[in-house]
C-alpha cells in the first residue's frame, strides 16, 4: 500500500521495535498531527483466538467516560417501548414497518436495538445487518426492556465491539482533540473491558499486541501494563 509523504515523516520519527507507553504514544499523536481536520484516535488490539471457533468469539460492550467524538444515530425496534425510546433520545423508533425499511436495504442509522418480542421478527435481516455489525444481540446488551437505560449509554459514549475474521477488534476512542488524559481514560477503559471478554475456551494469554494510531498517522505498538 502506497504511503503518503506526511505518513512516511510521521512514522520515520518513531523508535523501531520499540512498544511506547499508552501516555508517550498519545504525546506523540497530539504533537504529530498530520491532518487539518480533527483525526479520530483508533485502538487496534490483536487477540488470540481463532475467529473460526464460535466459542472463541469476543463480543462485548463499555461505555467510554468520554465517548467517541462523533454523534451516532440510534433505531430502536419495539412494540410495548416506542415512547420510552422516544423520551431517552433515539433517532429512529418503529416495529415492523422499520423491520421492512431494514429488509429493503434503508439503514440511516448507526446503532440498533431492539425489545426481546420483536427479535423473531427482525430475524429475517439478520443477512443484512449481520455484515454490517448492526445485528442486535444481548451480548452487546443491544437486545432488551431497558430500552430508555440503553439508548441514554448509547447517547453517553456506549460502544460494542468484536473481534473480525483476523482476530482483531478496532475501535475509536475519541478524537486528537479530546487530550491525552480524556483519551487515555478511554483507553483505559475500553481495554480493560476487552479483557474481561475473555472467552472461558481461550487459554493463555489473550491479548497479543496493542497498538494505536489517528486517522492518517502511523500505528504506534503499545508496551503492555
Amino acid at each position: 500500500m502506497a504511503r503518503g509523504k506526511k505518513y512516511k515523516d510521521i512514522s520515520g520519527k518513531l523508535e523501531k521495535g520499540r512498544a511506547y507507553s499508552i501516555e508517550e504514544a498519545l504525546e506523540f499523536i497530539k504533537e504529530n498531527k498530520a491532518a487539518k481536520f480533527d483525526e479520530s484516535v483508533e485502538v487496534h488490539i490483536r487477540l488470540n483466538v481463532d475467529p473460526k471457533k464460535g466459542e472463541e468469539q469476543v463480543r462485548g460492550a463499555v461505555v467510554l467516560p468520554y465517548g467517541t467524538g462523533k454523534i451516532k444515530k440510534i433505531a430502536v425496534i419495539t412494540s410495548t417501548k416506542a415512547k420510552e425510546a422516544k423520551e431517552a433520545g433515539a433517532d429512529l423508533v418503529g416495529g415492523e414497518d422499520l423491520i421492512e425499511k431494514i429488509k429493503s436495504g434503508k439503514m440511516d442509522f448507526d446503532i440498533l436495538t431492539v425489545t426481546p418480542e420483536m427479535m423473531p421478527k427482525l430475524a429475517p435481516a439478520a443477512k443484512i445487518l449481520g455484515p454490517k455489525g448492526l445485528m442486535p444481540s444481548p451480548k452487546t446488551e443491544t437486545v432488551t426492556e431497558k430500552i430508555k437505560e440503553t439508548v441514554e449509554t448509547l447517547k453517553k459514549g456506549k460502544v460494542s465491539f468484536k473481534n473480525d475474521n483476523t482476530s482483531n477488534i478496532h475501535q475509536i476512542i475519541g478524537k486528537i482533540s479530546f487530550g491525552s488524559e480524556k483519551l487515555k481514560e478511554n483507553f483505559d477503559a475500553f481495554t480493560e473491558a476487552v479483557k474481561k471478554s475473555k472467552p472461558n475456551a481461550v487459554k493463555g494469554k489473550f491479548i497479543a499486541s496493542v497498538s494505536i494510531c489517528s486517522t492518517m498517522g502511523a500505528g504506534i505498538r503499545i508496551s503492555s501494563s
